[in-house]
This record gives structure tokens, sequence and C-alpha cells, in this order.
């Protein structure tokens, strides 16, 4: 009996544990742990200076420091920030942390160079100690400041303009053509040779005579030289000259398609050049005499009243003998053609009345502008002046401290245009690096890739030693500021074997290796016009040209 109801409760107690179990639920696994959180980028500043992604001028021993919006993995950090040069080889750093590893600290671990472009990158290799991911890239660009070191030894004023004005000389008397003697367009030109640009060489020749930098005798034999050229070999249509031409054959060399004739303007730099050489070359020897002869018929030859086109009251840059007048490009002001209207109007031969002037050239006023910038009114021309050169290129020659005519004083007009250019770069609205006191100066130059005529109004970061230098006669303290930064702090850079080469950008860390004509002549020439006036003196005592200014209304000391 006992047995029999040991087996009834098992059995009781089995079905009971059978009932249980099959209507329960299964216990779920655990739940995984949260993802962490995503790495995001907060700030970035060097020495201190936040400003976003790029840094200009900074020194060669920067603390770089990127601050993240939780604790960063160390680990990750050696591949995941990469500091370049501009070259694409990694520079080597040295890191340490701040703000509980929020803040990664990063330092070269050695002094960078001076005025070099450096790249520091951070990847998505970088984690947070959590190991969250960093999903965006970023990229710091840096450019280290100029190097404060003098490049030569100090100079007195005096003798740092000799130097610049000798060095500068080289570019036309050295590098002049073999053949003709005429300027080369720029130093890689080979044969083509320019006729404004070769105006300004025979000023620089004119000029090296003067200092001592070449005798008389040598000066002389260049200029019959360039005269025979001129007058015996060179094509000219309708007595002007082309833009460009071959040195050796004289032939022209099209500056376009359809300018491949006649450029009145050139032939106005050019004549400007060699009416200074004649009154310089004033001796009663045959060899001087004939010089002066050979001039002259040059100087004659011109046919001034034919470029009015049929007689209008305005004067035509460009004529071709196979496409006549289709440039179809007036010379109306203001721009650097004032010097064109003054010889046309200076022509014993083929001058030009009045009317062309006012009505051509400064459209009975039109060219008139009076407006004020940076606190200096502007009498003539566009918005804030244009690019330096107008200023230079007509004032090779025409003296203009105390002249004036009905629509302008040109003393107020090239002090002011100066001052306005160097006051836009001192105040550098488009923020350039290196823009300054020290480092000013727009005009026509070399670019990168390229060629444009810089001024407040086509600003593309470029500085060109011309503008500045070219100034002297205007703005000498400025100047001489300009001068003695170039040579002194940038020379390494901007000084070689004919002056200062043609232009540089520090924001692009870019120096040209060009040195141009119509950029080296107007700054030996100008430099001398600011010391001694020599330039000056000579083309305003050309009787003709006291004649035709003041037939055209001008007044001035000279005159």
């Amino acid at each position: 009996m006992t047995t029999r109801y040991f087996y009834l409760a098992c059995l009781i107690l089995l079905l009971h544990s059978c009932s249980k179990n099959s209507g329960s639920t299964p216990t779920p696994p655990p739940a995984p742990p949260p993802a962490p959180s995503a790495l995001t980028f907060t700030t970035v500043s060097v020495n201190g200076v936040s400003t976003g992604f790029t840094y200009y001028g900074i020194n060669t021993t920067p603390v770089i420091k990127f601050t993240f919006s939780a604790p960063v993995n160390r680990s990750t950090v050696a591949t995941s920030f990469i500091l370049k040069n501009s070259s694409g080889a990694t520079v080597a750093y040295n890191v340490s942390y701040e703000n509980s590893d929020n803040t990664v600290v990063i330092q070269p671990s050695s002094p960078l160079g001076y005025l070099s472009k450096y790249s520091l990158s951070v990847t998505t290799d970088i984690k947070s100690a959590a190991g969250g991911s960093f999903l965006t890239p970023l990229n710091v660009d840096l450019l280290t400041a100029i190097d404060p070191a003098d490049k030569f030894p100090l100079l007195s004023d005096n003798a740092l303009l000799d130097l610049v004005q000798q060095q500068t000389f080289k570019y036309f008397w050295d590098f002049g053509h073999p053949v003709s003697g005429l300027a080369r367009e720029r130093n890689t030109s080979g044969e083509t040779v320019t006729s404004g640009g070769s105006g300004f060489g025979i000023m620089a020749i004119v000029t090296g005579i003067s200092r001592n930098f070449i005798t008389r005798a040598q000066g002389l034999a260049r200029m019959q030289m360039i005269v025979n050229f001129l007058k015996n070999t060179a094509q000219k249509f309708h007595g002007a000259f082309p833009h460009w031409l071959n040195g050796t054959t004289g032939v022209v060399i099209p500056f376009s398609t359809k300018d491949n004739g006649a450029d009145l303007v050139e032939t106005s730099y050019l004549m400007q050049g060699l009416l200074t050489a004649r009154q310089f070359f004033n001796g009663a020897d045959a060899t001087e005499t004939t010089l002066r002869t050979d001039i002259n018929i040059l100087w004659d030859g011109v046919e001034w009243s034919w470029f009015r086109q049929n007689n209008q009251n305005v004067l035509y840059w460009h004529w071709s003998p196979n496409y006549n007048w289709d440039m179809n490009f007036q010379i109306r002001g203001w721009n650097e053609a004032l010097i064109t209207y003054v010889l046309a109007t200076s022509s014993l031969t083929s001058a030009i009345p009045k009317i062309v002037y006012d009505n051509g050239w400064a459209q009975n006023g039109a060219m008139k502008n009076n407006k004020s910038f940076y606190g200096y009114q502007l009498p003539l021309g566009p918005d804030y002046g244009g690019p330096l050169f107008f200023a230079h290129y007509s004032f090779l020659g025409i003296n203009p401290v105390g002249l004036s005519d009905a629509y302008a004083s040109y003393q107020s007009q090239t002090i002011n245009h100066t001052k306005i250019n160097y006051e836009y770069c001192k105040a550098n609205p488009k923020a350039y690096y290196g823009y300054s006191a020290d480092c000013w100066g727009l005009t026509a130059s070399d670019i990168q890739n390229g060629y444009t005529a810089s001024s407040p109004t086509n600003d593309v970061g470029v500085i060109a030693p011309t503008a500045a230098l070219s100034s002297f006669p205007y703005s000498p303290a400025e100047s001489m500021q300009a001068l003695k930064f170039f040579y002194y702090k940038l020379g390494d850079k901007l000084w070689g074997q004919y002056g200062f080469k043609d232009a540089f950008s520090l924001q692009n860390v870019w120096f040209a290796d060009s040195y141009l004509a119509i950029d080296q002549g107007p700054i030996i020439i100008m430099i001398e016009n600011y010391r001694t006036g020599l330039l000056w003196n000579l083309f305003t005592s050309c009787p003709e040209v006291k004649t035709g200014m003041r037939n055209l209304g001008f007044t001035a000391p000279y005159l």
C-alpha cells in the first residue's frame, strides 16, 4: 500500500511540473550596450587665435590646438593628424593633450621654413576614447611669416638708389638685342623686341651715361645701332611702328591677329625716347650731328594726323595693312596715352589741331573724375585711378610738376593717384597677406599663369615693384619704404640679374621669374627724374614739344 501511494505521488508531481513549464515565457537575452556617440570637431586655434581654417603670417613654431566634443583615443592620433609642406612631404610634429584629452595640441618638431605653405589635416582615423567615429575630415592651411632678417648689407639711401638704377640698366644694356640694340619684350622673348619698351630703353641709356654706368661713346654707339635699324630696317606704317618686331629682320611680329601694323601709342613712347636722346646728344661733331638728323627723319616721318581716320576729331590706336581700321580702338583719356596727343600736336610735319585733343582725348571734359578716395581728390580717370602705369608712361618725359590745362592739375593727378593706390594697399580691403605700408603698388604686370592690369578695382593679390618704384617723384617717402622692403626683406626671392623681378604674391608665395621692358624702364627713368629731373628736362627742352603743349593750353614753369 505504501509503495502504491509513493508512485501515485510521483506521478502527480510530474504532471504538475509539466503543466507549469508548458505555460511559461522564455527569458530574453540581455540588451546590447548603446553605440558610442560620434566624435565631432569644435574649434581650432593657431597660437591662441581662432579665425577658421586658414592662417597667414604665423611664426615658424606654431602651436595648433584642435578641440573635440569628447576625449580622443590617444592611440589613433598619430595616424590621423598629418602635417605636410607645399611639396607634399610630411613634417614631424610633437603632440600633447589638454582639457581632459578633448584638445589635441600639435607643434612642429623643428621650426618650419619662412614664407612657406603647410597643411595640417585630420582624417577619419581618429576616434573618441569611447570608440566614437569622426565622420568629417578637415584641413587647416598655414602660411608662415616673412623672414625678418635683412638679406643684404645695409646701404645709404643714395647708394641703394644707385644700385637699383645700375642693376635695372643691365636689362637694356646687357640684354639689348645684339643686332638692333632694341629692348626685348621680356627676358624670354628671344627675337621679339618692343617699340614702346625700346623708347624706355633709350631713356635708360641716357640715364646710364649720366650715371657713368657706361661712357658717352658707348652710349652713342648703341644709339647709332638703334636709330640705323629703325630708319633702315624696321617696318613702318605711315611712319608709325608696330608694337612688336623681329630684332634681327625688323619685320612686324603681330601683337594679335589684327594688330599687325601700326601702334600709335607704342610709337609715341618710342618717339619720347628718341627726342630725349636727340636733346642729350647735342655735340657739334659729325657723329652726334648725324644721329640727331636721323632721329628727326624718324620723328618727322610719323603721320600723326593720318591716324585721325578721315579727319575725325580723335586719334586711332591701330592700323593694319591687312585689316585697315578693324581694331577700331579710339585713343580717349584718361589712361597712359597723354604723350600720344602731346606728340601728335607737336609734330612739325603732321600736327593735329587742338580740337582733336579736346574732343578725342579729353572727351570735352568727360575724362574728369574729381571724386575723393582715401582723402585724396582724383582729377581724372576711373575711380581709384586705375593701374599706376597711367601715372608713369607719359610722364617719363612730360614733367607733371606745375603742369595744368583746362582739365586738371597734372601734379595733383599723378600724386593723388599714387597716394590712393598706396592707401588702398595699406587698408587692404581684400585682406591679402603681405599688403602694408611697406608692400604696395598695383599696376600692369605678370601674375600667376597670366598678365593683368592690377588696380584697386582689379586687385588679384599681386604686387609689382615697378608700381611703387616708378612713383618716386610722387611719393618719395612711401616709395623708399617699399624699396627697402623689396630689397632687404624679399631680396633673396625678388632681386636678380636685371634688378627687381616683375611681380609677386605673398598670399600665394609666388615670385615671377620675368623681367619686362615696360616695367623695368620706368624704374630707372623715374628714379632719375626724382633725383635730378634729367629726362624731364631733356624731353621738355624740345622746342616743338614746348610749342605743341602751349597750343593745347598747357601751362608749366618750363613752358
